[in-house]
């Protein structure tokens, strides 16, 4: 194929996706709009808003205004986010606009990584492309109000990027390099375990840049580096004068609230994390993805096994790699440092494109459509069909998923910030563990129990003991949790200081077998 070609088709994919995209995102907003709750399914998504809020009215990167805060995870999504308050847009509508776009860049660059791994396999691109711009987790996160779709297209992005610079046969230019470090740096701006796939793709260009030119490569290697440091340093010096810490608060409080299931087996932590990401059709992929990933090929060779090895370590072979490796590695520091996979695997989502991109290459190599064998081409075609069924069956209940979250955030969070404004005086102080909503909706002081704006809990932010000590010395007048979140705060529920006033009473919560948001009116004396 001529390079004029691949360039149309690559344009004829972009407007796919974006079709496709919007295909998305109308049914889910509008399956939410059906039950008059719309918003975030996340209480992060909230808090996004209000830092963005407050840089484009203040002008400072704060929670409180007036109160400068290292509590944003995504510096990168708190500026976009704020440019809609800037040109006094909905800021729903341009939220969910930009995870519009963000899901299109994903499915399109999904589509040109795969067309850059597996050339030879002319259908690997558009399924990849088409899997991505419908999958429900996806279509989740792009409506999610998170910076998870921004987050992912950077990371392939990033991937495409490295291997087009390694697959070169042009001489070595600076530009490419230069090019890849703003983007790592954009990365990392966007999510802080995006210094992760940075540092993988910088090892990979220094062996590149070593091996084409020795001493003069290793010179147009520092622009990676030099671009990457210009763009991330302000934001970590800005953590450091803040907080004393290079990294948000959150990125220590996540890890200080879940350290419990540090407790459990790996291999359990493994399967905890990786089983949301695994709901859709890309679980008919995994023995592809393994099949790719692997190298596997049924062979008669008694040292078929040591040449694979040596085929997987050598040069061209590792840089092929690397986005299983990051794939790997991510899975890896997820299970051991936070293991959580609530909210259908939030933290995970990024890594679901690669299970496709990986998946549908392999199936392709292992199906046997047109086979002259009838149990082989039957085989073969049911597993085809089975992968669309599941693929549109997911997508579909993917959107009644997300009107029950957006529901739910309204329903518990939001409303209990509307009952603050009511109820409570503008100077009361409340202590809080969902930050979000209230935080967006109410002007009061608050202080946060999770860490976020109040990085003094997160030595003991799993104790209740040194919590309630914590909120008595500072004055909280009302506290406000869900009593089952864990069993420190059920305990807490039940402290004599702490007098239940409201509790949200939101029906689907109760028939999910959790408790609802509740508010108590502290009495520490």
């Amino acid at each position: 194929m001529s390079q004029d070609e691949q360039k149309t088709r690559n344009r004829r994919w972009a407007i796919i996706a974006l079709l496709l995209s919007t295909l998305s995102a109308a049914l889910y907003l509008g399956w939410t709009a059906t039950s008059g709750h719309p918003g975030f399914p996340l209480d992060d998504g909230w808090i996004h808003q209000t830092y963005a809020r407050n840089l484009a009215l203040t002008g400072q990167m704060a929670y409180v205004p007036g109160q400068r805060s290292a509590g944003s995870t995504s510096p990168l999504w708190t500026i976009l986010v704020s440019i809609g308050y800037l040109l006094r847009l909905d800021y729903r509508l341009w939220t969910y606009l930009l995870g519009l776009v963000g899901l299109a860049l994903t499915a399109w660059t999904a589509y040109r990584l795969a067309h850059r791994l597996f050339p030879d396999q002319p259908w690997a691109a558009p399924l990849t492309g088409l899997l991505c711009a419908l999958e429900w987790h996806l279509a989740w996160a792009a409506l999610s109000g998170m910076e998870t779709l921004l987050f992912t297209w950077l990371l392939l992005s990033l991937m495409n990027l490295q291997l087009a610079i390694c697959n070169s046969r042009s001489t070595l230019r600076r530009a490419p390099f230069v090019m890849a470090g703003i983007v790592a740096g954009l990365l990392t701006l966007t999510r802080p375990e995006g210094l992760l796939l940075a540092g993988l793709v910088g090892l990979a260009l220094l062996w590149h840049a070593w091996r084409e030119a020795r001493w003069q490569g290793l010179l147009a290697v520092t622009g990676y580096g030099l671009a990457f440091a210009i763009v991330l340093s302000p934001w970590l010096a800005f953590n450091l004068r803040v907080s004393g810490q290079p990294f948000p608060n959150t990125f220590y409080a996540k890890q200080a609230e879940y350290r419990g299931y540090l407790t459990l087996p790996i291999w359990t932590r493994l399967t905890h994390i990786l089983l949301p990401t695994l709901a859709g059709a890309q679980f008919l992929l995994i023995p592809g993805f393994l099949h790719t990933a692997l190298d596997l090929r049924i062979t008669h060779r008694a040292s078929h096994l040591a040449y694979r090895t040596s085929h997987f370590i050598r040069y061209s072979s590792i840089v092929t790699r690397l986005p299983i490796l990051w794939w790997l590695i991510t899975v890896l520091v997820y299970a051991l440092r936070l293991p959580v996979n609530y909210q259908h695997g939030r933290y995970l989502i990024p890594t679901i494109p690669l299970l496709i991109l990986y998946g549908v290459s392999g199936t392709l190599r292992l199906v046997r459509p047109a086979s002259p064998r009838m149990w082989v081409r039957v085989v073969s075609r049911s597993m085809l069909l089975a992968t669309l069924v599941l693929l549109l069956a997911f997508w579909v209940r993917g959107a009644q998923v997300y009107a029950d979250d957006t529901g739910f955030i309204d329903g518990e969070m939001v409303t209990v910030a509307h009952w603050l404004n009511t109820n409570t005086e503008p100077d009361d102080l409340i202590a809080v563990h969902d930050i979000g909503a209230v935080g967006y909706f109410t002007q009061r002081p608050l202080l946060d129990l999770a860490g976020l704006i109040t990085p003094e809990v997160v030595p003991f932010i799993a104790d209740e003991t040194r919590l309630l000590a914590f909120m008595a010395e500072r004055g909280a007048d009302y506290v406000i949790f869900f009593p089952d979140f864990s069993d420190a705060y059920h305990r807490m529920a039940n402290d004599l200081r702490l007098h239940a006033v409201y509790s949200t009473g939101y029906a689907w919560t109760r028939r999910q077998g959790m408790e609802n948001m509740a508010i108590f009116r502290a009495k520490w004396q």
